[in-house]
């Protein structure tokens, strides 16, 4: 591990199934730092908005779950189903919850010690002054293959064909929405992980940190 920066922040934006929730722990390890996957608030309010609910989303819950967020709740084991996904996006959607994450996601950014955070809009919401920006990317094909691997090991009658169905409605969703859509900052490097191993992927971005690191140390 490198030598401890007072503050460095490292934004990792890009659609499910590319890489960037793995990348942004490796960098974190590698430097250190303290890692965010922002996509874990909004699954938390998500999951908490459907159950209360009974799987329909009510703006006002889901606005409420989200003001009263704290870290415990991102611990939960069932957060990473297919199914907490779609709300996650859901409520990703709503204006009102995206201010009420606001304040933690950049509360945790400016945190001593360096941050990585990971998700879709830090690079160009959450932490334009970021010190590195990675816009992490894959083709459908290979995003829909990775997640499928993940989810038949939990739900061994997942379909590919579902993954991939509801993988590009997230993206649709989660790229067309009024406030904060995904996308690459302007200054962000594009990471294309489609005929990449994670190891190189990695590599790239860990090489990338060092040489910000370096320059701001210059």
């Amino acid at each position: 591990m490198n030598g401890i920066v007072m503050q460095f922040t490292v934004a990792i934006d890009g659609p499910a199934a590319a890489g960037k929730g793995t990348i942004a722990r490796a960098v974190a390890n590698e430097f250190g730092f303290a890692h965010l996957d922002t996509g874990l608030l909004y699954r938390a309010v998500g999951s908490k908005a459907m159950m209360r609910g009974r799987g329909v989303i009510l703006p006002e819950v889901a606005v409420k779950f989200a003001q009263e967020l704290t870290e415990k709740d991102l611990e939960r084991e069932d957060l990473r189903s297919a199914r907490v996904a779609q709300a996650a996006s859901k409520v990703a959607a709503l204006p009102e919850v995206r201010a009420a994450l606001l304040a933690f996601q950049k509360g945790f950014a400016k945190r001593e010690g360096g941050a990585v955070l990971d998700g879709r809009d830090i690079g160009s919401v959450i932490c334009p002054g970021a010190d590195v920006k990675l816009y992490v990317t894959a083709s459908d094909e290979v995003r829909a293959e990775r997640r499928f691997a993940e989810l038949k090991i939990k739900q061994p009658d997942a379909k590919l064909e579902t993954v991939m169905m509801d993988l590009k409605q997230r993206d649709l969703r989660d790229a067309s929405r009024d406030v904060a859509p995904m996308c690459a900052a302007a200054d962000a490097l594009l990471l294309d992980t489609t005929h990449m191993t994670i190891d190189a992927a990695i590599e790239a971005a860990i090489e990338t940190v060092n040489k910000a690191r370096q320059a701001n140390a210059n």
